[in-house]
């Protein structure tokens, strides 16, 4: 059988054209992944400035590449796996190798157990992340909460280390890096809840829009000129405010318990009771109660 190029079914079978806009947000995915590895490369070449660098760009990659797809109505699910292959190079294998070429080889085998278990625990928390998405039991008010620490601020936070040792203090012993990253590591597959602000509504008034522009430059020009300060008070702050987004989402369980519990406990109206139907043909109650007439 002699192939025909121009057969009507191989047309058929030929794919449609991918349009532009579903192509800008995996495009920005992949330059996160660049960023990622490069931040491996510059790590291994001991220029650790650079390195943070790097995996700061690619976090800032990660915040936009999503926003930027439901914006312009990109979504795909390639782009969601390929997402989800960049966090797990970006936010677990990177900080990990990171910290492991910059003092945890100090400890040799154990400094290697420690990156390695950030690594996997990144990795098993962006596979529980994509597997909740669609969980029905997820009361609405979890929608404003992650489970865990996120991959993108655990990266950011577990290069706490990184950041002191760049202000001149004292290197902290690998020993204590090494339980810090275990420590990182666990908050990220750990139930904790922390506050996220997804779905939660922000709206600047007219007159304060520029202020908030100003602020926004101002604490750019903070990160560039004063990066390892900033870092390190993001990465602490950050730290100190988990509790508070714990007892924000026991506070939200309680209320939605109760407004349950309400609801339940409110008697139904008799109005709103289930009516009985007569099967056809069947007189109606009043004439069913009624005695017999006498025949004449």
């Amino acid at each position: 059988m002699s192939f025909d190029p121009t057969s009507p079914d191989l047309r058929r079978r030929r794919f449609r054209p991918i349009p532009v806009r579903l192509l800008v947000p995996n495009m920005i995915t992949l330059l996160a992944i660049c960023a990622g590895l490069t931040a491996i490369r510059l790590s291994t070449e001991g220029r650790m400035e650079l390195a943070v660098a790097a995996i700061v760009l690619a976090a800032f990659l990660d915040g936009i590449d999503g926003r930027i797809a439901r914006m312009i109505k990109g979504q795909s699910k390639f782009g969601a796996e390929l997402d989800s292959l960049a966090d797990f190079v970006n936010f677990g294998v990177a900080p990990g190798l990171m910290l492991y070429f910059w003092q945890l080889h100090e400890l040799h085998d154990g400094g290697w157990i420690a990156a390695m278990m950030y690594a996997i625990s990144g990795g098993l928390r962006l596979a529980r992340f994509n597997a909740s998405i669609d969980d029905p039991t997820k009361p609405p008010f979890a929608a404003n909460f992650f489970t865990g620490v996120p991959a993108p601020l655990g990266a950011i936070t577990v290069l706490l280390p990184v950041y002191l040792a760049f202000l001149d203090l004292p290197k902290p012993p690998a020993l204590v890096t090494a339980f810090y990253t275990l420590l990182i590591a666990f908050l990220m597959v750990s139930r904790l809840p922390v506050f996220s602000g997804k779905t939660t509504r922000m709206r600047v008034s007219p007159e304060l829009v520029l202020p908030v522009f100003a602020a926004v430059v101002f604490f750019v020009a903070l990160i560039v000129v004063y990066p390892w300060h900033i870092l390190s008070a993001v990465s602490i702050l950050y730290m100190l405010s988990l509790p508070f987004g714990w007892r924000l989402y026991r506070q939200q369980a309680a209320k939605h318990a109760a407004t349950l519990a309400g609801a339940a406990a409110t008697p139904q109206s008799p109005s709103s009771s289930a009516p009985t139907f007569a099967p056809a043909g069947a007189p109606p109650a009043e004439q069913e109660q009624r005695p017999p007439e006498r025949l004449h």
